[in-house]
């Protein structure tokens, strides 16, 4: 049978169990849903782009695509920065966005059920009319899904009080790739019944089955923070200041650092006024009861460890102002060129042997390489900067970004904070797991994908 063949009659059978206009084989259309938002990863061609609005409908499209051992790659909002939601040829784009209702929010129970396609701000602007907040809170919260933080395991800048996506889904909807549905977890605040295929389902990135609901556990909106602006001299003062903030028990709602390259970025881009001494900006924040008192008392501890100015805001909207530096550092660094964003968490203790390896990587290839961290769990991202029209400079793009991974494995660290595997780190994670984690996982997506057609190519 011709390629066109297959696919005529793989559009066919989808076509008998979706609504009009829900397969798509526009070559113009599914273009656009190719890949996602992830530099340095191959995409391929898809056979068809659907767009189901039920569980049943996702149902159909699994047992299509066994029938006829059709990948499926599954997607969201596609703002991923690992290529995970990269189409491979010939396989079925299957978009969630259109499953992107609210279900349930119950304040007593504190939780809310939906659907994969509910954007994250959507989801913490409805429960915060009941007093409840949802704390994950990813940079790309204003578009990103739930699905899709649900199949990476996203994380955002409240983790290092509040943690990140898989402390807060406690039960799965989840349709396996022949069609089945399987329920997991518990609507319960606790529960230890069998295997926690939730937590192996959260990270999973799409490769184990098609998430179509999440129970979500909720917390009570905190208080408006304060937050403190600390300028240090060097990166490694700022990580002493960090150090120093987590061993005096300090829980801040937010801690942030970015390092010279980005504060020049954003001091270009927004005028924000940081003298060029700024070789370091932390930020620090606190939704406690009395946040005035523990920023003096960081504040204290910042100067300690060499900060030339720490300047704590009086006021919520004093605090927004100081905290705009840190969202505008990505769009800052953007401007600088092409950027890819790499993702590696190592041990608070040695995230400033991090930043200076990044620095000596920088110098030996010829890069400029910003770095924001979320300083609170060591979470860094390194920012390499390159023209892709330059294929020298592309090469040692390429050859940093590996470098940086090698790095935060040899600092005990991991190659993935919050941004998933994808294919952009496939060939890491190996490296990382080793021979026997890469055999039982290799195991595990076997037992729930046995003809390997959910999302091939990514992860392992």
């Amino acid at each position: 049978m011709s390629v066109e063949a297959v696919v005529s009659d793989l559009t066919d059978r989808l076509v008998r169990g979706l609504p009009p206009g829900a397969v798509v084989v526009d070559p113009d259309v599914t273009a656009g849903y190719r890949h996602d938002m992830a530099g340095f990863c191959e995409a391929g061609e898809p056979a068809v782009l659907v767009f189901p609005e039920t569980v049943e409908q996702v149902q159909h499209v699994l047992r299509t695509a066994t029938e006829l051992r059709v990948p499926v790659v599954p997607q969201g909002a596609r703002t991923g920065l690992s290529g995970g939601a990269n189409a491979v040829d010939g396989c079925i784009l299957l978009s969630l966005v259109k499953l992107d209702r609210i279900l349930e929010i119950d304040p007593v129970n504190r939780i809310a059920v939906v659907q994969p396609g509910v954007v994250n701000a959507e989801l913490s602007r409805a429960v915060a009319g009941h007093g409840l907040a949802y704390p994950p809170d990813p940079s790309s919260w204003e578009s990103c899904t739930i699905g899709g933080n649900i199949g990476t395991g996203a994380g955002g800048l409240c983790c290092v009080k509040y943690g990140v996506t898989s402390e807060y889904v406690l039960g799965l909807d989840v349709v396996l790739p022949d069609g089945r549905l399987l329920t997991t977890g518990r609507r319960t605040a606790k529960g230890v019944a069998g295997y926690d295929l939730t937590r192996l389902l959260v990270g999973s990135e799409g490769t184990l089955g098609v998430v179509v609901r999440a129970v979500l556990a909720l917390r009570p909106a905190p208080a408006p923070q304060l937050a403190l602006a600390a300028e240090f001299p060097s990166a490694d003062a700022a990580c002493a200041a960090v150090c120093e903030v987590m061993a005096r028990g300090f829980t801040p709602s937010l801690m942030e650092l970015m390092d010279s390259t980005t504060v020049r970025a954003v001091n270009a881009m927004a005028r924000m006024g940081l003298p060029d001494s700024t070789r370091a900006l932390l930020l620090v924040a606190f939704d406690s009861v009395d946040p005035a008192a523990e920023l003096a008392a960081v504040a204290e501890l910042c100067r300690a460890a060499g900060a030339t100015e720490a300047v704590p805001a009086e006021s919520p909207a004093e605090s927004e102002l100081l905290l705009q530096a840190r969202r505008l550092a990505l769009p800052a660094l953007d401007r600088l060129g092409t950027t890819m964003i790499d993702d590696v968490a190592v041990p608070r203790s040695r995230m400033a042997e991090m930043l200076r390896g990044v620095a000596g990587i920088a110098e030996r290839q010829a890069l400029t390489i910003g770095v924001v961290c979320h300083a609170g769990d060591g979470n860094t991202h390194p920012v390499v900067v390159f023209d892709p029209a330059d294929p020298a400079e592309t090469d040692r793009a390429r050859r940093s970004f590996d470098e940086i991974m090698a790095l935060g494995l040899a600092l005990g660290g991991t190659i993935t904070g919050e941004h998933g595997v994808g294919l952009l780190k496939r060939d890491w994670l190996a490296r990382e797991l080793g021979p026997v984690g890469l055999e039982v996982q290799r195991g595990v997506k076997a037992v729930f994908d046995p003809l390997g057609i959910m999302n091939p190519g990514k992860t392992l």
